[in-house]
């Protein structure tokens, strides 16, 4: 199994981290952005982006992809609940959050603030909130987002807020999204997956 990496791309952080909880050996290939958008990436992935998986089968893109069917393919490793369970739809649910509200508007808000624009930088702070606030409710008091158990779902938005800080909101998560983040970070299989994908 290979992963396909470019240098500070933070995604493919994502299906490192799940490959190490499933304990899947794999090999970890970094591109430079001109390799990226040469012929050979782009046929791995039309936009020429990160992160690729390619097994014997062929190749497959986008993280959240990839994260679900390496731990649809593990049952024993626990990252999904069970198929037709109201847990797995939650787990969908939140996986999908991640890419389509909580990272856009983590950018979105950075770029603002980046470009100190206060009108701007109020607003999607404000949109920011609504995504950050969502999580936060559902998480509650609780370890992890679904089930009681390190899911999918946790890897995608736990690696999302944890974007926030890198992107110099770190004052953005209220205390018990810091403490999520935090946790996760403890996990053995992420700090390998960061050691590989960072190092």
């Amino acid at each position: 199994m290979r992963v396909f990496h470019r240098e500070h791309a933070g995604r493919p952080v994502r299906v490192a981290w799940v490959l190490e909880e499933i304990g899947e050996p794999y090999e970890l290939t970094v591109i430079t952005s001109e390799e990226g958008n040469g012929e050979e990436h782009r046929a791995r992935h039309p936009l020429g982006r990160v992160p690729v998986l390619e097994t014997d089968d062929g190749t497959i893109f986008e993280s959240a992809a990839i994260c679900l069917h390496l731990a649809e393919g593990h049952p024993d490793a626990g990252l999904l609940p069970p198929a037709g369970t109201h847990d797995r739809a939650l787990v969908y649910q939140w996986t999908i959050f991640a890419p389509a509200e909580l990272e856009p508007r983590v950018i979105a808000a950075a770029t603002a603030q980046a470009a100190g624009d206060p009108e701007r930088t109020a607003a999607t702070r404000a949109r920011l909130d609504d995504a950050v606030d969502a999580v936060s409710r559902a998480l509650g008091t609780d370890e992890y987002l679904v089930a009681g158990r390190l899911t999918v779902a946790d890897v995608l938005v736990g690696t999302a807020l944890a974007f926030t800080a890198r992107r110099g909101l770190a004052d953005a998560l209220p205390a018990n999204l810091k403490d999520y983040v935090a946790r996760l970070a403890e996990r053995p299989a992420l700090q390998r997956a960061a050691a590989q994908t960072t190092g």
